[in-house]
């Protein structure tokens, strides 16, 4: 659930980031490939997930909340993954393309995150945003597909995971009583 969560929040914030708004153009999360793109009738942004691995970044600190009525419960740190997207943007002419992955890069490279309101359901972990991958893989991404090399970019998106539910939590400590006396008083006791 938590990928459909991270393509909603991507989609809502290039549509309202850009603005790229429904009747003017798509945003699409298809693979690219010939067949996919001789169908493009309208502008379109598309997200191309094309990697899911683990993130080097520790596991988010452990979440405590209270339902309505309700006994308060916890979560356990959740495991970060990093999701990578070839992005492209498609228009009638190179020109309009350019312009249109230019206003992408600017966007992507000024976010650090995706906002919180962008998304359809309540994440787990923030949803941190990195432009670009140490790995070149463009080319190598577009041959795999089966479409024609066009102007694109990486998007790193790490966000955790929804691996493990939430469960009641202990009750809270309200205070401490001493329940052991010094040894020397001890002592003299037995004495």
């Amino acid at each position: 659930m938590f990928i459909s969560n991270v393509d909603s929040g991507l989609e809502k914030l290039v549509r309202a980031q850009l603005p790229l708004p429904d009747e003017i153009g798509d945003v699409a999360f298809e693979a690219p490939t010939g067949n996919w793109s001789a169908q493009l009738s309208r502008i379109t942004v598309n997200f191309f997930l094309y990697d899911v691995q683990r993130s080097n970044q520790p596991s988010r600190s452990q979440m405590s909340r209270t339902p309505d009525q309700g006994a308060p419960q916890r979560r356990v740190p959740q495991p970060m993954v990093q999701l990578g997207y070839l992005v492209s943007a498609w228009a009638g002419s190179p020109r309009d393309e350019h312009q249109l992955l230019g206003d992408l890069v600017s966007l992507f490279a000024a976010a650090d995150h995706v906002p919180a309101e962008y998304f359809t359901n309540p994440m787990t972990t923030s949803v941190t945003l990195a432009l670009g991958d140490e790995r070149s893989l463009p080319r190598e991404l577009w041959t795999a597909a089966g479409g024609q090399l066009k102007a694109s970019t990486t998007l790193q998106v790490t966000v955790g995971t929804d691996s493990f539910g939430w469960t009641e939590a202990p009750p809270s400590v309200e205070r401490v009583v001493a329940m052991a006396d010094r040894m020397d008083r001890a002592g003299r006791a037995d004495s």
